[in-house]
């Protein structure tokens, strides 16, 4: 049967995903700023609507596509949210990247209403959101798991079951780490070969081409050479994201010592007024 779908976010990632959805399904969308959600509906069909809680009431599935943990919070339980008015054995699909603990917080709260909560982050960035191409990391029930899956593929590459609620948002901290790493490794690499007096897109044609290829270096040595950073996945949002790594492995006793480093680094991005640049950034730290 097909489902009602609701779409709440469109930011940068949430606008182009909406925007598939909207191709294969009956859609209403909602945004705090309403003129996103205007834009929006001039280029794809849908229902707009002026509050979370109405498009509770004509929605079976509800996807979340926000910043962090308050304001799934505050979708979810504050005032015109959605809780008191979702339909029984609907399912919430959250897409933000938020603690683990908060995934679990909404899973117990939800369920006991008879709604199922699926903490399911992204990964492949702005570019992956408007190519339909995003991995997609899912914790929560898996009999929630095998209705939705089939409607998220409209904007995805992969997506996998990773195990009970939280589990999603674990596998995007393991994520984070490994691009915060691999970024700073890039960074460094096309730094030295700029001291060293290379020919750094020559370097950086053949090492893509070897054991050190990875996304982020075919997708970032051409704008990080030429010092654009306007553009991708923000440093704020990367620090967001890298407090609640070193949050869960504090409370672990994980060790994550090139992670804090890192933080750390990007913290001196946003001191030079970085904020909302690229994350690959970390080379013009390096150069200034």
């Amino acid at each position: 049967m097909t489902k009602a779908i609701g779409f709440i976010g469109l930011g940068v990632m949430g606008f182009p995903m909406a925007g598939h959805l909207s191709e294969h399904n009956q859609i209403a969308v909602f945004n705090r700023t309403k003129t996103k959600s205007e834009i929006w509906s001039t280029k794809y069909k849908g229902k707009i609507c002026s509050s979370p809680h109405e498009l509770a009431k004509i929605s079976d599935v509800i996807i979340l596509c926000v910043s962090d943990d308050n304001d799934v919070r505050d979708i979810l339980t504050g005032h015109q949210g959605l809780l008191n008015n979702l339909k029984p054995g609907s399912i919430i699909i959250d897409h933000t990247t938020t603690s683990a603990k908060l995934a679990k917080e909404m899973y117990e709260l939800l369920n006991a209403n008879n709604v199922s909560y699926i903490d399911a982050p992204v990964s492949g960035g702005e570019l992956g959101a408007q190519s339909g191409k995003l991995s997609i990391m899912v914790g929560g029930n898996k009999d929630a798991y095998n209705q939705i899956k089939s409607i998220l593929e409209p904007y995805t590459k992969l997506i996998k079951y990773m195990g009970l609620s939280g589990s999603g948002q674990y596998t995007k901290m393991v994520n984070q780490i490994c691009i915060a790493g691999l970024i700073q490794a890039l960074a460094e690499g096309i730094n030295f070969s700029e001291k060293v007096g290379l020919d750094t897109k020559s370097v950086l044609e053949v090492v893509s081409s070897g054991a050190a290829q990875s996304w982020q270096m075919e997708n970032r040595w051409l704008s990080m050479l030429d010092d654009s950073y306007d553009h991708g996945f923000a440093v704020d949002l990367m620090r967001k994201d890298l407090e609640i790594v070193l949050d869960e492995a504090n409370i672990n006793n994980i060790n994550v010592e090139i992670t804090k480093i890192i933080n750390e680094f990007y913290k001196d991005i946003q001191k030079a007024g970085g904020g909302r640049w690229d994350t690959s950034s970390l080379l013009k730290r390096i150069e200034n």
